[in-house]
């Protein structure tokens, strides 16, 4: 937690906040001694949108579509919720252990003299996914890409030395690349466009791939899983093979299996959306600020 002193905690402070405007000056004053919270009466700050970039003990740092940051304490008694599901009706209660790096949110703040803390941070489990999915696959790839990139020496140095965050991505392009039904073959199209995305990523300093695999919601679960990776492996490997683009600048191929459609899987024009391999160009926030 943070060095100012915490008197109250969120719930009893929202409750306060929520108390009728008719109350007397008595009572009022009575009440502001019940919500001195980090020091001072806290007020009800701005919705805050934008992607977690930085976690530093009980703060995240939130950047805007602007470009600007904002630091918010997360508290024992913020609220946090990921939603999905069909039209986004579920919702599931988090940690702020799952609060990732990389991961869009929507935070409801209340305000203080000494900045804002997080009364609600509402995300969407898909992105969830995908930002545990990139924290994950980014510590498996170098250590099983570990002997590749000393065999690349001056290159990889020259890369590790600059990604001191490297779970801190920027996407800077994505390419989707579809499928037939219950087929994992790439299309001539298809080849063109795997070839292009790597010359887009060439053209950017310290640029990696992710390569992600999906379905549509025919057959069997476990068979879409294997369809999915099969896919992510094929483009993986024409990327390697036919296009140039070095091993030991991908990030492990993985297949998502049904999840995150594109589109809806209840039309045929739906499901050849969602039959897809997605190609993500990532280069490090630390690269670019580097």
């Amino acid at each position: 937690m943070t060095a100012i002193k915490k008197t109250a905690g969120i719930p009893l402070l929202l409750g306060a906040l929520a108390l009728p405007m008719s109350l007397s000056a008595q009572e009022v004053e009575a009440t502001d001694s019940n919500i001195d919270v980090y020091g001072s009466a806290l007020t009800e700050g701005p919705e805050v949108e934008g992607i977690i970039t930085s976690r530093s003990g009980d703060k995240i740092r939130v950047t805007l579509e602007n470009g600007t940051t904002t630091d918010i304490i997360i508290d024992e008694g913020t609220e946090i919720r990921a939603t999905g599901g069909f039209l986004g009706m579920s919702s599931k209660k988090l940690t702020s252990r799952q609060l990732l790096n990389g991961l869009p949110v929507e935070v409801d703040t209340l305000q203080f003299d000494g900045g804002l803390v997080a009364s609600r941070v509402k995300l969407k489990a898909s992105d969830l996914e995908t930002a545990a999915m990139i924290r994950g696959a980014t510590a498996q790839q170098f250590a099983e890409q570990r002997e590749d990139i000393d065999a690349n020496t001056a290159a990889a140095e020259a890369l590790r030395g600059r990604m001191a965050n490297i779970d801190q991505y920027n996407v800077r392009g994505v390419t989707n690349v579809y499928f037939d039904s219950g087929k994992w073959n790439i299309s001539s199209e298809g080849e063109r466009e795997i070839c292009e995305i790597a010359s887009q990523a060439e053209a950017m300093d310290n640029a990696l791939l992710l390569v992600v695999g999906y379905t549509d919601s025919d057959g069997d679960e476990d068979y879409n899983q294997v369809l999915s990776e099969r896919r992510a492996g094929r483009v993986t490997n024409y990327l390697q093979q036919k296009c140039g683009w070095k091993p030991w600048r991908m990030l492990t191929p993985t297949g998502m299996s049904e999840s995150d459609p594109a589109a809806d899987n209840s039309t045929p024009e739906g499901k050849a959306q969602n039959r897809r391999v997605s190609v993500n160009i990532l280069v490090s926030k630390a690269t670019e600020e580097g």
